[in-house]
């Protein structure tokens, strides 16, 4: 079974909304002060540098090609560390942010781009695909990494507020993996389709503000 051109732009568009959500991450703890990412060589837009196998490439050609809905991955986590950051209590948090705050922009950019063009005639085709990919991609993408979970990003955000101690936050942050994935089970179990009803929600609420058809 052949690849489509809409499969493809999917995940050009992917891969290019997880290369930028990373580098606001790493570009925000370098301007808090912590420069390993840049040392790491991750501020950069080069995707080599970023690309995840099995998140940017195999995981995403198998939900597209597979019809479940959505098209989701990663990139390679941007490296820093939270010590080196000017602000020990906000800094975190903002760095956390940093991501889907870049999702939100790319998002106002495709919404905005999309109404313009559904006004001069020109949505229909690739043109409106890929710009309608790039929003509804990045809403996923934003709304999904704001879960307080660990390692999501809106954990940071939450351990900012939650009256726990550091050593208990590090040994949240190591297991965030296991964490994440009893998540995901125990959602799924509790309430199928939440976080995509969630997400679908999202998409619809920017979408009739942004887009406006």
């Amino acid at each position: 079974m052949g690849i489509s051109i809409e499969v493809v732009l999917q995940i050009a568009v992917l891969i290019f909304s997880v290369i930028i959500h990373e580098v606001s991450h790493g570009y925000a703890a370098y301007r808090l002060g912590d420069p390993t990412a840049k040392y790491a060589g991750r501020l950069t837009l080069n995707p080599a540098s970023h690309l995840d196998l099995w998140g940017s490439f195999i995981v995403p050609v198998f939900l597209t090609i597979s019809n479940v809905g959505f098209v989701f991955g990663w990139a390679k986590p941007v490296p820093y560390n939270p010590y080196n950051l000017k602000d020990q209590k906000y800094g975190p948090a903002i760095v956390g942010v940093a991501g889907p705050l870049s999702n939100f922009v790319l998002i106002l950019i495709a919404g905005i781009s999309l109404r313009l063009a559904y006004l001069v005639g020109v949505a229909d085709g690739l043109l409106g695909y890929t710009l309608s990919a790039l929003f509804i991609i990045n809403t996923a993408l934003m709304v999904f990494n704001l879960f307080p979970v660990p390692p999501l990003d809106g954990s940071k955000l939450l351990f900012v507020f939650l009256p726990i101690s550091e050593y208990t936050k590090q040994t949240l942050e190591r297991n965030g993996f296991v964490i994440f994935l009893v998540f995901i089970f125990l959602i799924n179990y509790a309430s199928p389709g939440f976080i995509s009803n969630i997400i679908l929600n999202v998409v619809g609420f920017l979408w009739k503000y942004l887009v406006g058809v």
